[in-house]
């Protein structure tokens, strides 16, 4: 197949994950970015094309391959290890015996997928502080983005979705997303051109969840309706607060200086057809990792 880098398919993933770093500021002078490397196909590809923009990229940066060992019985950690000492960046194999503590707290019906990844986060948060890394890069993509977004709107009855770019509420941590401009499709395909050994979750896998659900029902309206994935992507940076329903963001004319909080506003008041001229300041509610 010849020299990967040099592939089609290679130099458009390479420019999409360019974009997101320079649209996003994901990484700047002197970042020791943390690549999580979950052993699945999405932080293989991330961490090759991280290696790559390393080479190329006008800013100086650090990279660190970490796989976050959960103490799963079943978990290939041994080979993802030879794996990430085949690669040119510096790794490190961190043992958290998180498996046991999702045994012990999974409750009847909970989906074991939910609390692993909560867990999991604040390991990684943990870790990447105990490291000395500035950034930690993980491996969602643009399919990961739009579904989080519809399982949000259906199931938890909110707008929200994984930003590219998040500061913990703490502020220790900053996340990044180098892949958010990546089809998952694509990331399947220069997955088998660059020939990393690819492990999945085999617990993720197992289970048919709403994810799986949202998934399925993405993939019959892309063959439909083509575009439809992307369409959504853009939503996420096309906002209209004064188009939706969060007071919290937008007023709506709703309270001013001379207005009456104790006076009830009926529904005709409310679907009123005069629009409102007083802005309230355009924050950002808090998104989910």
């Amino acid at each position: 197949m010849g020299n990967p880098a040099k592939h089609k398919l290679t130099k458009k993933v390479l420019k999409q994950v360019g974009t997101a770093i320079h649209d996003f500021q994901m990484i700047e002078e002197g970042d020791r970015v943390m690549v999580a490397v979950s052993g699945g196909k999405d932080s293989w590809c991330m961490l090759y094309l991280l290696e790559l923009l390393q080479r190329r990229a006008p800013v100086s940066f650090e990279l660190l391959a970490v796989h976050l060992d959960q103490g799963e019985p079943y978990a290939p950690v041994a080979e993802i290890e030879a794996a990430l000492a085949a690669q040119n960046v510096p790794f490190q194999v961190m043992h958290r015996d998180l498996y046991s503590i999702v045994e012990t707290k999974l409750k009847p019906g909970q989906t074991r997928c939910s609390l692993c990844s909560r867990l999991r986060r604040g390991s990684l948060y943990n870790i990447a502080e105990q490291l000395g890394c500035t950034k930690i890069a993980l491996g969602h993509h643009r399919d990961d983005l739009i579904e989080t977004l519809l399982l949000n709107q259906f199931f938890a009855g909110r707008i929200s979705s994984m930003p590219p770019r998040l500061t913990s509420d703490d502020g220790r941590n900053v996340v990044i997303r180098p892949l958010a401009y990546s089809a998952e499709s694509d990331l399947l395909e220069l997955s088998k051109i660059i020939d990393y050994p690819v492990f999945s979750c085999i617990s993720c896998d197992t289970i048919e969840g709403q994810r799986k659900r949202v998934k399925r029902l993405l993939a019959e309206l892309e063959d439909e309706l083509p575009g439809v994935k992307q369409s959504l992507l853009r939503s996420l940076s096309q906002v209209r607060p004064s188009q939706l329903m969060d007071k919290t963001i937008w007023s709506f004319g709703l309270q001013d200086e001379t207005s009456d909080p104790d006076i009830s506003i009926t529904t005709d008041s409310c679907c009123s057809s005069a629009p409102s001229t007083t802005k309230s300041p355009r924050t950002r509610p808090e998104v989910e990792v």
